[in-house]
């Protein structure tokens, strides 16, 4: 399968770039600064781009089965990055009629599904006055990615670690089924078994130990 992966660089895109790879995929990463990226393959494409800009992603895109966008804010912090994205993301999809995409986001980004605890309202809570702009750039990321008539997948993490690739982990919803880590590797793991068994088409899972 022919694989895009934005945010390729990061903590998790690494991951799922490799896995990606083990698994025989073809894979485009696309990345800011390539350099950073680290790894060496012959079914690896790099790209370098912006994800804000349209054309990049759009010729990004073109001639792929499926996206996955491992975006997330950045340090300094851009304004409106995560939403911006996806709107260029989903519009070149729709252009080039690509269908699958699979789109990461924090917890704090509530599903009607959810159950959430007393823990996971003092959480959001948190959130809600710490990291505000943060937020709400990913719940609009969201709600952009969720009104497309793509087979999109919004995969939802808790706080991502760096541990060991076990293969182990829940999906659920908050509340209801989950926990309050999970390993890079893991996620990663649960992005590409989706992509491969479609069990949570148009839909927000959390994914946690």
């Amino acid at each position: 399968m022919k694989i895009i992966v934005f945010g390729a660089s990061g903590g998790t895109g690494n991951h799922v770039v490799r896995q990606a790879l083990e698994a025989c995929h073809q894979v485009t990463a696309f990345v800011r600064s390539p350099e950073k990226l680290g790894i060496e393959h012959p079914n690896l494409t790099l790209c370098a781009g912006d994800a804000m800009d349209a054309e990049k992603v759009e010729q990004a895109i073109a001639g792929q089965d499926a996206v996955i966008s491992t975006l997330g804010p950045t340090r300094p912090p851009v304004d409106g990055l995560m939403e911006t994205a996806a709107k260029k993301i989903v519009s070149a999809m729709q252009k080039h009629d690509v269908k699958r995409l699979l789109s990461t986001t924090g917890a704090g980004v509530r599903d009607p599904r959810d159950q959430p605890k007393l823990f996971d309202k003092v959480m959001k809570a948190l959130l809600t006055v710490m990291a505000k702009d943060v937020l709400q750039d990913s719940e609009a990321n969201v709600d952009l990615i969720r009104a497309s008539d793509l087979d999109w997948t919004v995969v939802r993490f808790p706080r991502l670690v760096n541990g060991q690739h076990s293969g182990k982990y829940r999906v659920g919803y908050v509340g209801k089924d989950s926990g309050s880590q999970l390993s890079r590797a893991d996620a990663a793991d649960f992005i590409l078994r989706e992509l491969e068994k479609g069990e949570y088409v148009r839909k927000a899972p959390m994914v946690s130990y």
